[in-house]
């Protein structure tokens, strides 16, 4: 993962501020700046976020038979 800004960091400052998270992922694809992610994290956030993103991925592929 990345250091610093990308293309879609500021979004994803908005979302963690507002829901008061440790963790805010952001995913765009075919957005205005083109296909992205920002994510912002703390230690807290960083060790269960493999977990968290392997469960998401894992719902999607349900979702999709």
């Amino acid at each position: 993962m990345a250091i610093g800004p990308g293309e879609y960091d500021d979004l994803c400052t908005y979302v963690r501020e507002q829901s008061g998270g440790h963790t805010a992922i952001v995913i765009v694809i075919g957005g205005k700046r083109g296909n992205g992610f920002a994510c912002q994290t703390t230690a807290i956030g960083a060790s269960i976020l493999p977990d968290m993103l392997r469960h998401m991925a894992d719902e999607i592929e349900s979702d999709d038979d």
